[in-house]
């Protein structure tokens, strides 16, 4: 399973530097008189420079580490990540992220090594406040960025939190078509709702174990019947369920047609998504046949 809900915090390009340099400051107190000799003036300065640097460098790793590589993750996750943002934008982000890192590296370098030949302490604390000035100038231009990314991290801590790996049902057909009626059968109603990002609307997970076999049981927004690129961004995760998840799918049908939507029509979406159930496991649930006089 991916820890999205485990990404930390990103804090804002201006707000990130006051952490840094605050922090800077606080371990690497200025203990600095002018009867020091030069060499100890300089590795001061020197270790204040590094000491930034370091912790810009650790801010930074942090971020590219923890979000995910849409290109290595379960393509469920990648595609339903495509849905709610865009993923050439997010790539882009953290090449900007990664870019100043190195940027930052190269300030510190340089400076350090302009250090080595200051021969006074004006001198010193001028390159100091010159490379720690320039730093914070690189990661200021990371605002768009960063706010980008920190819109990412909320998004990815509310997708559903479903393991590819296990045993699935998948629950599809229009709504009020009784899928959540069965799922609160056969899961003893122990349901989960996770909400999407961008949108009100939940995805029901339930779990249940069969001949001590784990299942997980996925009740996903109804999908309405037009074209496929005329869907919203809610019935797209349901279609990006069903492509992605290996999974035994359940269409269900009310034959009663209380449900608001005659029977050509459920049968027409049923054709119009059927492309996506190839090579899996589909059974046609026809609920509410009471109704119909057809018998229970």
């Amino acid at each position: 399973m991916y820890k999205f809900k485990e990404i930390q915090t990103i804090p804002p390009a201006k707000q990130l530097v006051d952490i840094v340099l605050s922090k800077t400051q606080r371990k690497t107190p200025t203990v600095v008189h002018p009867g020091f000799k030069i060499t100890r003036i300089r590795s001061f300065y020197m270790r204040k420079v590094k000491f930034c640097q370091t912790t810009y460098n650790e801010k930074f790793s942090k971020i590219i580490e923890e979000f995910p590589k849409i290109d290595d993750i379960h393509p469920f996750y990648a595609d339903l990540c495509n849905v709610l943002y865009d993923r050439d934008h997010y790539k882009l982000a953290l090449g900007q992220v990664n870019a100043c890192k190195k940027i930052v590296d190269g300030i510190a370098k340089d400076y350090v090594k302009m250090m080595k030949f200051a021969d006074s302490l004006y001198k010193c604390k001028m390159l100091k406040r010159a490379a720690l000035g320039r730093m914070a100038t690189s990661v200021k231009k990371l605002t768009g960025a960063l706010s980008f990314l920190e819109e990412v991290r909320q998004h990815l801590g509310r997708l559903p939190s479903i393991n590819p790996a296990t045993r699935t049902l998948i629950l599809t057909g229009y709504p009020n078509v009784g899928k959540s009626s069965f799922m609160n059968i056969v899961t003893n109603a122990n349901v989960d709702v996770q909400p999407y990002a961008f949108t009100t609307k939940s995805l029901f997970i339930g779990h249940l174990d069969h001949n001590y076999v784990k299942w997980q049981v996925i009740d996903t927004p109804g999908i309405l019947d037009h074209p496929l690129e005329d869907r919203n961004s809610i019935e797209m995760t349901a279609i990006t369920a069903l492509a992605h998840l290996p999974a035994a799918i359940l269409f269900f049908v009310d034959v009663s047609e209380h449900c608001g939507f005659n029977l050509a029509t459920q049968v027409a979406l049923f054709h119009s998504i059927k492309p996506l159930f190839r090579n899996r496991p589909l059974l046609i649930i026809l609920n509410k046949p009471e109704a119909q006089g057809l018998g229970v």
